[in-house]
């Protein structure tokens, strides 16, 4: 499979319409998702057009739980003992190929979804591993149901997570749908590698998927300016 490098995200408001857009156009109909971080596919299919359009058009329920619009900065999981920055934000690729971080020290935030904490379903990409050791998702198929994932947003606000469940599919049967699609309330799913390491073609042959729903919106703490010496 190929893979492309990062996107820097624009940090404007409309941009990620014009990138879903592009996508729709695209026409991708669950591609496969690939990577080589020395050689080692990340895996996972490419989200449908419908998948998307799902997550972009679904209005929000006015009583659920949710953030506003926020590029995530940050990711920690106490439980593995991980807190690491975000490093780039993922788009796809010229051949329809959905990019992935092109390190394995930190991962990735698919940009053409809603950010950490919106309704629908967000999404973060990271290796498991490459020939040089482990990588920054190693240890995520240990998590489960009920350990706590928080993603600190640049406006301030912490988006905190509770994992609901951890699978594994092949990768010829990745849920898009499931994994990418809006399903009425605020969802991140983290994906990496996982299951049999095929020596053959140098990836593995499955997908480990994080599930977990929005539980708490820490809000930004305030600024406070000094006060100013009395004359």
């Amino acid at each position: 499979m190929t893979w492309g490098g990062s996107i820097r995200d624009s940090r404007r408001p409309g941009h990620w319409w014009t990138a879903a857009t592009v996508l729709l156009l695209v026409g991708v109909v669950f591609m496969g998702l690939g990577v080589r971080g020395s050689d080692r596919p990340l895996a996972g299919p490419t989200p449908s057009p419908h998948a998307v359009q799902a997550a972009v058009a679904t209005p929000p329920v006015a009583a659920a739980l949710a953030t506003d619009r926020s590029i995530p900065l940050t990711l920690s999981i106490p439980a593995i003992g991980l807190v690491v920055s975000l490093g780039s934000t993922l788009g796809v690729d010229f051949d329809g190929t959905v990019q992935v971080p092109t390190g394995t020290a930190q991962p990735g935030w698919f940009r053409l979804g809603p950010t950490p904490g919106q309704i629908g379903s967000s999404v973060i990409l990271g290796h498991v591993d490459s020939y040089a050791g482990p990588g920054v998702f190693f240890q995520l198929r240990t998590l489960a149901g009920g350990d706590q994932v928080d993603v600190g947003l640049a406006d301030g606000v912490t988006a905190q997570f509770t994992v609901n469940s951890v699978a594994m599919y092949s990768k010829l049967s990745f849920p898009a749908q499931r994994v990418y699609g809006s399903h009425g309330s605020s969802a991140l799913q983290l994906v990496t590698c996982g299951g049999v390491f095929d020596h053959q073609t140098g990836g593995y042959l499955s997908n480990i998927v994080v599930y977990t729903s929005l539980s708490a919106v820490i809000p930004a703490v305030p600024t406070v300016a000094p006060a100013r010496p009395s004359a």
